[in-house]
């Protein structure tokens, strides 16, 4: 597989621990940075770069790390076409990929474990869209439609 991964000053160390084991395992890793856990950068620089290369396929998907995760999911999922999620265990993992067919996960560098976010990473890769479920498929079909502006997203107010 070919894999796009980059991170902010707070995720270097998980980004060369998490590189190094999808590489053993014999996967095409490219790093789009940062390297200097020492000087600050802004993360949403990092996550467009992944996102934008994995939106054009050419990459099967991408991981974004920054200190809780969040803040390069949520620039990430600006791009069109992208759907990151920011996962936390091997279950929200296994689901973002199964329910929401995700391209993009993001991990909490100052929360997870390197060992455990290797598990993570595994659980997501191991993960098959389960296009046999046609509710997956009608709400990805409308968040396509919400990139497009095409959508409300059928939510009503509930009047109290």
């Amino acid at each position: 597989m070919k894999i796009a991964i980059g991170c902010d000053h707070a995720g270097v160390a998980l980004k060369s621990a998490l590189v190094a084991f999808l590489q053993e395992k014999g996967h095409e890793v490219t790093d789009f940075g940062t390297n200097d856990p020492h000087v600050s950068c802004d993360y949403p620089l990092f996550a467009k770069a992944v996102a934008e290369a994995v939106a054009r396929g050419e990459f099967s998907f991408g991981i974004l790390l920054c200190g809780t995760g969040i803040g390069m999911s949520i620039a990430a999922n600006k791009v069109k076409g992208i759907r990151a999620a920011c996962v936390h265990d091997c279950f929200t993992a296994r689901l973002a990929k199964e329910h929401n067919n995700a391209n993009i996960i993001t991990i909490g560098a100052r929360l997870i474990a390197p060992e455990f976010a290797k598990e993570i990473v595994d659980a997501f890769m191991k993960a098959r869209f389960q296009r046999k479920h046609k509710r997956h498929l009608e709400r990805l079909r409308q968040i396509s439609e919400m990139e497009k502006g095409l959508h409300d997203g059928g939510a009503r107010r509930v009047k109290r």
